[in-house]
């Protein structure tokens, strides 16, 4: 029985990074078709050393955070340790599509180490739709509020996270409630991967869909700053000019993929510098 169960397991870790890779490779060759249509000039160079060198790292970079994330799901069903530091602004960390709370270990990791106190996440279930994702989280910023005896919070999102943050302050009335919003690789146009999707909650991320034209089309509240920081090198949103909204900050990186946003130094530290202008 112990053996059988061993090997189950085994299995399973040879099958994660192995459907991982193929996933990224997919999505890196249709990320190659989407950029070489928009810029004619790179398909000369194509086959070049330092090309093949970008993908090789982009590839190995993604799958390996993609692994570390699936293997960290058991872990984000348990609930998370509760924000205690009273008067202290809390930052709200909401992961994207497919994944749960416990994708944030690092970076939530990583601000506690920046003296933030309060950082806290949340599970936003793939089940539910936008609207009721957005009242779950429209309940937890309250409760937050409640709870520390603050009147705002800073939102962190990354992917689909920070299109229901976005839903939360310019559609549900959140606005005057968030101090930062902080968007992390968030498709603002949609993504062409997102026909793939069997969720339906995905499904909301095909371009053009009634969701984002309703979003995008949605006034943009006065009072808050809002950081969006996307790569060029985004696998997941295609085309990546669909990750740039004409509003807020824009912080452009390159080098990395759409899940190493939630990992590498760079889109960390350019949280950190969005919430210190915080209030």
């Amino acid at each position: 029985m112990i053996t059988n169960l061993l090997l189950f397991l085994c299995i399973i870790i040879l099958l994660i990074p192995t459907f991982n890779l193929l996933v990224v490779l997919l999505s890196y060759i249709i990320y190659w078709y989407e950029y070489s249509n928009a810029h004619s000039d790179s398909v000369t160079n194509r086959f070049s050393w330092k090309n093949f060198k970008l993908i090789i790292t982009l590839v190995i970079s993604e799958v390996f955070f993609n692994s570390i994330t699936i293997m960290l799901i058991p872990v984000g069903f348990f609930r998370s340790k509760a924000a205690a530091q009273r008067g202290e602004t809390p930052i709200l960390l909401l992961h994207g599509l497919f994944v749960n709370q416990s994708c944030w270990f690092w970076f939530k990791r990583q601000l506690q180490q920046q003296g933030y106190k309060n950082v806290v996440t949340m599970n936003l279930t793939g089940g539910h739709n936008e609207k009721v994702l957005t009242e779950l989280l429209a309940k937890r910023v309250d409760e937050l509020c409640l709870q520390l005896g603050v009147n705002k919070v800073h939102l962190v999102g990354h992917s689909m996270g920070g299109m229901i943050a976005r839903n939360y302050v310019q559609l549900r009335g959140g606005a005057d409630k968030v101090d930062q919003l902080i968007c992390l690789g968030s498709p603002h146009h949609g993504s062409k991967l997102a026909t793939f999707a069997i969720a339906p909650l995905g499904q909301l991320l095909i371009p053009d869909s009634d969701f984002l034209q309703r979003l995008n089309s949605a006034p943009v509240p006065e009072k808050l700053q809002l950081t969006n920081i996307y790569t060029n090198k985004d696998d997941m949103v295609l085309p990546n000019s669909n990750n740039h909204l004409p509003w807020g900050e824009a912080v452009e990186l390159d080098g990395m993929g759409h899940t190493a946003l939630i990992y590498r130094k760079a889109p960390i530290a350019a949280t950190i510098t969005a919430l210190k202008r915080g209030s």
